[in-house]
């Protein structure tokens, strides 16, 4: 099984459950309509990775900064800086189908994580993530923005699902997402009350 890391201590997550449309300017940015209930889906064991890998035989690929939940006992205890890669072309042909999304959600290391950092209840809040592509800033977002907070993410996903010591829950990406090349460099931060304290380097392959 894939695995992340959190303080040199290798975590096995059994699922990555990830909210979607979760701030109002990426809805926006989509043409999407905010939804009525919690958008979630989910990435297997097989999606995580440390590496920011190109999807084989695919023509684009978009990217999704993430702030990215570690759950244990059915509480946050950790963050780490996540991409949720996404084959963006793949998705909207499903949705105008009504189809699920796996095929353009799930497929191997489309889940990209950092190291993980323990964090504090009170400091859910002060959360904010950023995302550089070649030097650039392309994503910025923070707590305050999302439509539905983390605890209210996890509460409503226990109405269908349990989760597993160990498991990732990603709270949404705001607005910048876009297409990336091999080749590109990616650099993403978590800061807690503007301070980083996750800080991880790509480049895609």
């Amino acid at each position: 099984m894939n695995h992340i890391i959190l303080e040199n201590q290798l975590i096995y997550p059994s699922k990555v459950v990830c909210i979607g449309r979760n701030y109002t300017e990426h809805i926006k940015e989509l043409n999407n309509e905010t939804p009525e209930e919690m958008v979630f889906f989910i990435k297997p064991n097989s999606a995580i990775t440390n590496k920011l890998l190109f999807p084989k035989e695919q023509n684009s690929c978009h990217y999704e900064a993430e702030i990215s939940f570690l759950i244990e006992e059915n509480k946050i205890t950790a963050v780490a800086f996540g991409l949720d890669l996404t084959l963006r072309e793949v998705q909207s042909k499903l949705k105008t189908k009504g189809l699920p999304w796996e095929r353009a959600k799930a497929f191997n290391n489309s889940a990209v994580f950092s190291k993980f950092v323990p964090i504090s209840e009170e400091d859910i809040s002060k959360l904010s993530v950023e995302l550089y592509i070649n030097n650039e800033l392309k994503q910025k977002g923070d707590y305050s923005l999302m439509i539905n907070k983390p605890n209210e993410m996890i509460k409503e996903a226990n109405t269908f699902l349990s989760f597993e010591d160990g498991d990732i829950l990603m709270s949404g990406t705001p607005s910048g997402v876009g297409s990336f090349k091999i080749g590109d460099t990616f650099l993403g931060k978590i800061l807690l009350d503007k301070k980083v304290i996750v800080e991880e380097n790509y480049k895609a392959i």
